[in-house]
């Protein structure tokens, strides 16, 4: 005898005899409160970052990380390396507030990200570089001078 019990996906458990075509009050309200709220009662809350975009690029001496994120100063950045591995990360807050004879308002906000990527052995980390222009956060991974890919030569046969 089995005593395996269906587990829907909101995570509650489901009498197997039940009938499926009446549903319980509970399963309504998951039903409700489980939608994506149309975008007229969230458009004003989605003022956090999402997740940047990132493209990495090797060449023959470094690595190049470059992230777009637009909107932000430098001194907003926090780069941390430890060990091999390499942070980025963003915390902003913003809060105004404007008074009048009858009414005061007030709006806040709050966005974060961090990002963070494993280097490889042959980054030297003592030669790291960013940089942040145009929306566009730089980070320059030097490779370690026995890592650096060497130019095609011609061996001569003697």
């Amino acid at each position: 005898m089995s005593n395996l019990v269906n587990v829907p996906k909101n995570g509650g458990l489901a009498n197997t005899n039940s009938n499926v075509n009446f549903p319980t009050l509970s399963n309504w309200l998951d039903d409700i409160f489980n939608r994506d709220l149309p975008s007229v009662f969230t458009s004003n809350f989605n003022t956090g970052i999402t997740l940047p975009k990132v493209n990495i690029k090797e060449t023959a001496d470094a690595f190049i990380v470059d992230m777009a994120v637009p909107g932000l100063k430098k001194s907003d950045f926090h780069i941390d390396l430890d060990n091999q591995l390499l942070s980025i990360s963003t915390e902003t807050k913003e809060e105004q507030e404007h008074k009048e004879a009858n009414y005061t308002r007030r709006e806040f906000g709050y966005a974060s990200f961090k990002r963070t990527f494993t280097l490889p052995e042959s980054v030297n980390d003592e030669n790291i570089n960013a940089s942040y222009n145009d929306g566009i956060l730089s980070i320059l991974l030097p490779k370690k001078e026995e890592a650096k890919q060497k130019p095609a030569r011609s061996i001569k046969i003697s």
